[in-house]
């Protein structure tokens, strides 16, 4: 099937955000097609500092935003200008790497791997609160927690939760992995996706400290609990450097199971476990395994980064991030790149799943290029002016005694100009 070309920046309706390069690389693989292969031709709103790919994923248009710095406010910002530049996104998906929660809080007690992926249900915002002399505190109320996703995406989400979607989502995830790791090949990079296998997917007991273990001068000689210091060396040293003792791992089943798999030369060793859950996001890099079991189990995450808060906000967002490391004091960048591209192909698998919305149709569209709003056979035209109204909201008429009306949403006001085919009655529902 041949595609058309989008012609102006609303034809776009997926936006994709990743916070590193090594992630913006693995999304590219898995465009079908890119729109400026010859250079830029949507231009962006004023004021807009951000610098996009075009393309895209199947049938949607996508548009890809590679932040130049890692945080929340920086993503908050890039999602802003997004949002000004191309108002026609319905939904935007932040894809990269994250550190995980090594068990998932879900009643089963399943095992989170390496390269495993997440996808948000919601985010919570961790470090933001109140700090004690003795004490951390965060802000749970209406004020400091983020919003639930819209029912859009609610509606996405809870399919991935069913055995047959997740089944299917989970089955061209592996797909697209395949197809990502072909496409790299192609382009020389074929090592950088490669599975690291099973025997460099190390989890230490929360207990077991980053630091010299073999004879030393510096202070981890020193270092006997969780709290007490490590030299600087240590902290930049890789496990086998500094003598990381592997009695230490802890035994898990499904690693188990996928070493089977690798024993028997079978590909699926390497296909991703996709979990939807809570995800913490802050701007801190988490590396203790002390502080992420407390946070994991009181507010039911199993998974840390740090852009998820900073776009939640802003666009209707889903985050999905593959397990690079256990965020914990052993942390290193082995599986980085692997675990980009295991999100970055359920990026392609999820966006199989999202239904098209179809078009607006002219006959639908006053002569200003407004939709136009029905109720029963009567249409009207409605400018809204404050906050954002998008399709599907319920908005109700105060009076119909003028041509500027009170329209009210769940409780906000908006002003607009109503032209009606018939009267309007006080108290009437309309769509847009």
């Amino acid at each position: 099937m041949a595609y058309i070309k989008p012609s102006q920046r609303e034809e776009f309706e997926i936006a994709i955000i990743c916070g590193l390069p090594l992630e913006f690389n693995a999304v590219s693989l898995l465009l079908d097609e890119y729109w400026d292969e010859d250079g830029d031709d949507f231009g962006r709103s004023p004021g807009d500092v951000n610098h996009y790919t075009t393309g895209r994923i199947g049938r949607y248009n996508v548009v890809l935003a590679l932040l130049s710095h890692m945080g929340k406010v920086h993503t908050a910002s890039a999602a802003a200008s997004i949002r000004s530049s191309y108002g026609g996104i319905r939904l935007a998906l932040l894809v990269g790497i994250c550190g995980g929660a090594p068990r998932a809080v879900n009643g089963e007690d399943d095992e989170i791997l390496l390269g495993d992926v997440i996808i948000s249900k919601t985010v919570v915002q961790y470090d933001f609160g109140r700090l004690y002399p003795d004490k951390f505190v965060r802000k749970n109320t209406f004020e400091g927690n983020l919003g639930i996703p819209n029912k859009d995406i609610r509606n996405l989400l809870i399919t991935f939760e069913t055995d047959i979607g997740l089944e299917r989502l989970q089955r061209r995830t592996a797909y697209f992995l395949k197809q990502l790791q072909a496409n790299a090949t192609g382009r020389k990079r074929q090592d950088r996706y490669s599975y690291p296998g099973t025997a460099e997917d190390k989890l230490f007991k929360a207990i077991y400290r980053h630091k010299h273990h073999i004879p030393c001068t510096c202070i981890c000689r020193d270092c006997n609990s969780v709290s007490d210091p490590v030299c600087g060396e240590a902290l930049d040293s890789s496990c086998e450097e500094i003598g990381c003792d592997s009695i230490y791992l802890e035994p898990r089943e499904q690693l188990e199971a996928k070493r089977r798999l690798e024993q028997d030369r079978s590909d699926k060793a390497q296909e991703p476990t996709v979990h939807v859950g809570s995800i913490a996001s802050g701007d801190i890099v988490m590396r203790s395994a002390d502080e992420r079991d407390r946070i994991a189990k009181k507010e039911g995450v199993i998974a840390f980064e740090m852009e998820g808060a900073g776009i939640w906000e802003e666009l209707p967002c889903i985050v999905i991030k593959g397990i690079s490391d256990y965020a914990d004091c052993h942390k290193n960048k082995r599986w980085q790149n692997f675990a980009a591209a295991t999100a970055a192909s359920t990026l392609k698998a999820i966006l199989e799943r999202y239904i098209q919305t179809d078009k607006i149709s002219k006959e639908s569209m006053d002569p200003l290029g407004r939709e136009l709003i029905t109720q029963g056979a009567s249409r009207y035209c409605c400018e809204v002016r404050g906050e954002d109204v998008t399709q599907g909201n319920e908005l109700q008429i105060s009076s119909s005694q003028s041509s500027r009306h009170c329209i009210v949403q769940e409780g906000s006001y908006f002003e607009g100009v109503i032209q009606a085919a018939g009267s309007v009655a006080q108290g009437n529902k309309i769509s847009i």
